[in-house]
């Protein structure tokens, strides 16, 4: 497939859990590296041809400081290009407008949406503050570069086991997969307040959770063709949050992994679970920093990473 391959990184997130500060720009390598960073490099690394930062208008400034200029030179030495996609709150198709008084952002499908224009191929999304290791990043982009034009609609996840993916300083979110012998997705949960019982076996209040589960993380794998059902998802999700009144209007949010559940059970894509055994981690509260700062520099010492990060690519 000679078309442009994508990784999109939603960095638009306002991290409310974190705390202060932008939580997608504190510094956890050994030289200060962000954790977009790693994902860049792993990316480059994968033989991904673009990056796209997906950002608020509001850390526009900031972002470019921290992150912009600094990734744009590097990527450009390796001939990989770099776009950016503004995410708008008040951005609506059609005759929608947003709600008086919403501050909440319209979640992960229309972050992707924003940046429709710009892909131009096959392409993978990402959480910024997210740490996937090289496994999936090499995985995703191999099945996106190898899929025949005619898959339009074949997609792939990142299938994390849930022990690999929890904090040990609070309760988190995970889309928890039912997956079949050939490793097609049938179905996606989104389960809140996920942690540790007494027992440091995965649980939520209600039920105890196999620890060996496939667990989608927000790295997909997509074909262009899929911004087309987001598009038409995003015009039904209003459709019946503003035109019908159903749901909360000032917090409901347009998901992927619930919008990829309901082309599932359409039965209009299909979409194959990418199993890595690479541990998650991520700034999800303030008190995981110190943890995911042992744990890159534990990778870096173990050679999974140079120390001036991006000094081992060709």
């Amino acid at each position: 497939m000679n078309t442009t391959t994508t990784l999109v990184i939603m960095a638009a997130g306002i991290g409310s859990r974190y705390g202060a500060g932008i939580k997608q720009l504190a510094g956890v390598g050994p030289k200060g590296q962000i954790i977009m960073d790693y994902s860049v490099h792993d990316a480059i690394e994968a033989g991904f041809d673009q990056i796209l930062f997906i950002i608020r208008k509001d850390i526009e400034e900031e972002f470019s400081e921290v992150i912009g200029r600094r990734i744009e030179a590097i990527c450009h030495e390796h001939n990989v290009s770099v776009a950016y996609a503004f995410q708008k709150i008040d951005d609506l198709p059609g005759k929608y407008k947003k709600p008086e008084g919403r501050t909440k952002p319209w979640g992960t499908g229309k972050a992707v949406l924003s940046c429709q224009s710009l892909v131009e191929g096959p392409f993978a999304v990402i959480n910024a503050d997210d740490y996937y290791g090289k496994e999936a990043f090499k995985k995703v982009y191999r099945f996106l570069h190898e899929l025949p034009e005619d898959s339009r609609d074949t997609y792939c996840m990142a299938g994390f086991v849930l022990k690999n993916t929890l904090s040990e300083h609070g309760q988190v979110t995970r889309g928890v997969c039912r997956v079949d012998e050939e490793d097609n997705l049938l179905a996606i949960h989104e389960t809140h307040d996920i942690g540790w019982n007494e027992d440091h076996v995965p649980c939520t209040k209600d039920q105890i959770l196999d620890p060996q589960s496939h667990v989608s993380m927000n790295m997909w794998g997509f074909t262009q063709e899929f911004m087309d059902y987001l598009e038409e998802g995003f015009e039904g999700f209003l459709s019946k949050l503003l035109g019908k009144g159903e749901g909360d209007p000032m917090r409901d949010e347009f998901l992927i992994p619930v919008f990829v559940q309901k082309l599932l059970k359409r039965k209009c894509v299909n979409v194959k679970v990418l199993e890595t055994n690479d541990s998650w981690f991520g700034v999800t509260y303030q008190e995981d920093r110190d943890s995911v700062e042992e744990a890159f520099a534990k990778l870096t010492e173990d050679g999974m990473y140079t120390e001036d990060l991006f000094d081992d690519l060709s």
